[in-house]
């Protein structure tokens, strides 16, 4: 059969399948030396993980939307209506307390996490009947991620989304864990049993959304469950997410359109241009941070800025607002559009 690839078979395993198997070969490898890594050069896993990843990842989303000559104009509502909604939903939680804010915006990132997977298991089946089969491959996306989530809401974890005890009201709900990995066994037993029986039946198999599925399973499953490590997690949690959105973006938005498409963003496709389509959204990431550190946190370097609660209860959620519209806004600008008959 046709590889449904989305730009062809190299970029597509380096950049958005291979992430999760490589960081967990190089956790099984280095368990050793990666926690010396977390104990010793907390600044500089935090400057890769969290500021030139996971933070750069919610900026290359400008180069789909806001930097696309044309597209606020054509949906004005959604591109302003959204960070102004974000910061507004951001101020009224805060008036409930800190942990109610955090844990509010922890929910809508582990939301945004999960329907990642699931859209990029869509697009690889993308040439597929809508039958038996692809339903099966959706319960499995949905398995795979929301089953450790469901564990981790009930079992002590030596890691957080974003703050202590953000998932802690969730914890005097009945004890579910037994009967929910059976339910994800069962499922994830199904869909490799349904996936082998079609290999050999028909001789065709969808290699690149079988390996994100796989990897799926894999990279949620030893980052949440198995392992009960914060670096770890965030290795499997930062970069299985991260590098493929940021490919994604970079494949479809630039490199597979003509130079008159994409109108002034056409420098990012020159030889040069990855090297600039990166630089840039790695300085958007870095000076949000930077603001963050020098008004909130005071974690890695710090300006002796006191910030007063009164104005925090509406900077913290004003500092949010790239990363919540980033949220909202996917639910919105990777759907097809509707044909027009």
């Amino acid at each position: 059969m046709k590889q449904p690839w989305i730009h062809n078979a190299k970029t597509d395993w380096w950049f958005i399948l291979s992430p999760p198997f490589l960081i967990l070969l190089v956790i099984f490898l280095f368990q050793k030396q990666i926690q010396g890594l977390e104990n010793n050069h907390s600044f500089y896993t935090w400057l890769f993980l969290i500021v030139f990843v996971d933070v750069a990842h919610v900026y290359s989303t400008l180069f789909k939307t806001y930097f696309v000559k044309g597209e606020v104009k054509k949906r004005k509502l959604l591109y302003w209506g959204i960070p102004v909604l974000s910061w507004l939903l951001g101020v009224a939680l805060f008036q409930f307390g800190s942990l109610v804010f955090w844990s509010g915006l922890a929910l809508a990132a582990v939301f945004h996490f999960i329907r990642q997977q699931y859209g990029f298991m869509r697009i690889y089946a993308r040439f597929e009947p809508n039958n038996w089969s692809k339903r099966i491959d959706e319960v499995a996306i949905y398995s795979a991620t929301v089953y450790p989530m469901l564990y981790w809401f009930k079992t002590p974890r030596a890691f957080t989304w974003f703050v202590e005890n953000e998932f802690d009201w969730l914890k005097n709900l009945p004890d579910y864990t037994g009967p929910i990995t059976i339910i994800y066994a069962v499922i994830l037993m199904t869909w490799i049993l349904k996936t082998v029986f079609e290999v050999f039946k028909t001789g065709n198999f969808n290699i690149p959304k079988i390996v994100l599925i796989a990897g799926t399973y894999l990279s949620w499953y030893f980052g949440i469950v198995y392992f009960n490590n914060d670096l770890v997690f965030t290795f499997l949690n930062v970069i299985s997410h991260g590098i493929p959105y940021i490919a994604l973006v970079y494949i479809r938005e630039i490199r597979q359109k003509e130079n008159h498409q994409l109108d002034r963003l056409s420098v990012f496709k020159s030889a040069l241009g990855i090297f600039l389509f990166i630089g840039v959204i790695l300085g958007f990431a870095f000076f949000e941070e930077f603001l963050w550190e020098v008004l909130v946190w005071n974690e890695h370097f710090s300006l002796d800025l006191h910030v007063s609660e009164n104005i925090l209860q509406f900077l913290i959620p004003l500092l949010v607002v790239p990363q919540l519209s980033h949220y909202l806004l996917d639910g919105f600008i990777w759907r097809k559009p509707k044909k027009v008959n």
